[in-house]
């Protein structure tokens, strides 16, 4: 018994695909269109160009290659239950150049319209048998299709399955971001596991004393301090404007630590007791003592004592230099330690710099 109900290509439609394959082109199905044949039911012909008698043409809502048989198409469209008075018994594929590229025909089914008492949204699903079915592609707008239930379940089945379904968004896993991603803004006082924009770090960094507190003084290697930073020069600043800075120097002048040492605060230790806060103090060094006697039987040297001291001489006596009317013992440190005009450790000049708010 042969078949009463079958899709074929048209000629036309058997030559583009014929020539897609050939040269590894596509051929574009975008439409279908449904006809009542007028009023009989027909049989599809290779020759035509068109139905016999079309009620409706929209785009294509699905185009699937069958899971059963690879060399099946299956192509969909979903009529909405607005539309219809009309029967269906033929169908007809259009391609991107407005080509009928298969025909088909099918039971007689009346699409009735909502103003007659019935409507329903209704699949018109045709089965078209070609050689190669990589060579056929659906091109089709969203904005003005429908979505049958089946490619809306299979969407997403297929989405639930995929390990990694949002392929267009960072990986889960060690995420690397590309341009310029942006987060919400949020205040510093919100720590958790929220993504820190820039805006937050500088707030963070500018608020947080915990990390270096304003007007605490920093060796700095460069003779010009960064940006929102001030030299340690004794240089007065306005208040008003530095608020945190005149928190930490309420005279609004800043230290001048050029060619100084900072020294710990006694504070009640007993060390370097009776200072203050930020005040000065001079160079000094522990006192150095030593006596010589008036009268000596032998000699000076014989009795010097503290940083004095006698030493034998070649010609006899404890005198080490002659002065004008007699003899004496002097002192002089460079002939033994290198000397300046201040007493210092070893060092190494930094500039020293506070953060100004």
């Amino acid at each position: 018994m042969s078949a009463k109900y079958f899709a074929i290509l048209t000629s036309q439609g058997a030559a583009k695909l014929a020539n897609a394959t050939a040269l590894g082109t596509k051929l574009t199905l975008t439409q279908m269109a449904i006809g009542d044949a007028n009023g009989v039911l027909p049989t599809p012909d290779a020759s035509q160009t068109k139905l016999i008698n079309q009620k409706r043409i929209a785009p294509l809502n699905r185009l699937s290659v069958d899971p059963s048989n690879a060399n099946q198409i299956i192509a969909e469209q979903v009529i909405p239950e607005t539309e219809g008075g009309y029967w269906i018994r033929e169908i007809g594929l259009y391609d991107d150049d407005g080509v009928l590229i298969a025909i088909a025909n099918c039971p007689e089914t009346y699409k009735p319209q909502m103003q007659e008492g019935s409507g329903r949204t209704q699949t018109i699903r045709m089965v078209v048998v070609v050689s190669s079915t990589a060579a056929v592609t659906l091109k089709i707008d969203p904005s003005v299709v429908l979505a049958t239930r089946q490619y809306a379940d299979d969407l997403m089945n297929n989405h639930i399955k995929a390990s990694t379904p949002h392929t267009q968004y960072a990986p889960l896993a060690s995420p690397v971001f590309t341009g310029a991603p942006t987060v919400p803004n949020t205040s510093v006082s919100n720590y958790g596991q929220q993504i820190a924009n820039t805006k937050y770090v500088r707030d963070v960094i500018a608020d947080y004393d915990g990390i270096l507190p304003v007007g605490a003084p920093v060796a700095w290697p460069q003779a010009t301090p960064p940006g929102g930073w001030f030299k340690c020069n004794g240089a007065t600043f306005d208040k008003v404007q530095f608020p945190r800075l005149a928190a930490a120097y309420p005279s609004g002048v800043l230290p001048d630590l050029r060619g100084e040492f900072l020294r710990g605060w006694d504070d009640g230790r007993g060390v370097d007791a009776g200072r203050a806060l930020l005040t000065a103090q001079g160079d000094a060094i522990r006192n150095l003592v030593g006596s010589i006697p008036c009268v000596a039987p032998y000699g000076f040297e014989q009795h010097v004592s503290g940083i004095l001291y006698g030493m034998g001489m070649p010609q006899g006596g404890g005198s080490s230099e002659t002065l004008a009317n007699g003899y004496g013992i002097g002192v002089n440190a460079s002939l033994s330690v290198p000397t300046a005009a201040e007493n210092r450790p070893r060092n190494i000049a930094f500039n020293y710099i506070v953060r100004a708010q």
